[in-house]
């Protein structure tokens, strides 16, 4: 690695922010796109990140609303948008004169209706010839978190090894450890899937059931997951790990999981609509939510934990009510 590199980062919400930092901190200078006039001005003075206060940008560092000028002579292109934004922000970028090399993917979701995952939309977009130079990462990761130098591991995928392994060493430093994964479709649908789960802990929580209760949810939450990725063509031991048992410890478990927070919300009689305006940022799980049911119905995967999450955010089924019909459901044996 020279400290002349350049790496152009397509977004610069917490989690973009987050990773471009940890990039520059390596001697990358990183030019970072975003759609926000006034967060792009923000952050070229020297101010707190909105959403990640007490953190400013280092001086190799440097943001901007022309797509043009972040992908110019870049390196490496990373991404870190939103599950939604991923076509529409390719498309535009398929408008500029790409730059021949790899392209990073950071964010975790399952499209709508097509029910591709994040890297197959990208190639859809970009072409089958940009297919080797894709990959994606994926784990238990809190921005606030990894950005304070705080041990965690994550782990990265893509369509070719050495893509893959490029993944690994440009991202991977002593407090952020980066393991290779060859299943790059178990690695994104582990991290999609897990979002729709923490919903329905984050209303476990707000309802005031209790630890049993979680634990319960999160482990049968990792059994839907497990089920259907299988069915889609995925490993199982890829669920097992840091892109899906991993992620679901982390965003299931704590209230400083968007998701989670937005499911306790919803319990506390909030609607989906005013949930999300008090987080102020993107609840993937909401999107996801959508992709999975649709899923389970195309691979006939059971999916009650995820079923009942779709009902309360888009068919204003109760959170308690919901408890009862999970409870309510027939036993069968317990087969992993």
């Amino acid at each position: 690695m020279t400290q002349t590199k350049k790496i152009a980062y397509l977004g610069a919400g917490a989690w973009g922010f987050c990773l471009a930092t940890l990039l520059a901190t390596k001697g990358y200078n990183v030019v970072s796109w975003a759609n926000n006039p006034v967060l792009v001005e923000t952050l070229n003075r020297g101010e707190e990140h909105p959403h990640m206060r007490g953190h400013r940008a280092k001086s190799n560092m440097h943001f901007t609303t022309d797509m043009a000028e972040a992908i110019r002579n870049a390196d490496l292109i990373v991404e870190a948008v939103t599950a939604s934004g991923i076509r529409p922000v390719f498309t535009t970028l398929a408008s500029h004169k790409l730059p021949h090399c790899p392209i990073v993917l950071t964010s975790k979701g399952i499209e709508q209706n097509s029910e591709l995952i994040l890297p197959e939309i990208v190639t859809e977009v970009l072409g089958d010839h940009v297919k080797e130079q894709i990959g994606c990462l994926s784990g238990p990761s809190y921005a606030s978190e990894v950005i304070q130098g705080l041990p965690t591991s994550v782990v990265a995928s893509g369509y070719s090894p050495k893509t893959t392994e490029l993944i690994v060493q440009t991202f991977t430093t002593p407090t952020f450890r980066v393991y290779p994964n060859q299943d790059i479709l178990g690695v994104c649908f582990g991290g999609a899937l897990k979002n729709v789960i923490a919903i329905a802990c984050g209303i476990s929580e707000g309802l005031g059931l209790g630890y049993s209760s979680k634990a319960a949810l999160m482990t049968r939450g990792l059994h839907e997951i497990r089920k259907l990725a299988i069915a889609a063509g995925c490993r199982a031991d890829t669920i097992n790990g840091l892109s899906g048992m991993g992620d679901v410890c982390l965003t299931c478990g704590s209230l400083i999981s968007r998701n989670c927070r937005f499911g306790y919300l919803l319990a506390q009689g909030k609607t989906p609509q005013e949930a999300e305006k008090e987080i102020e940022m993107v609840v993937e799980g909401v999107y996801t939510a959508i992709s999975a049911l649709q899923l389970s119905k195309k691979f006939h995967v059971a999916m009650p934990i995820t079923e009942i999450v779709y009902k309360i955010v888009y068919e204003e089924l109760k959170p308690t009510n919901a408890v009862k019909a999970l409870m309510q459901r027939l036993i069968k044996e317990e087969h992993l």
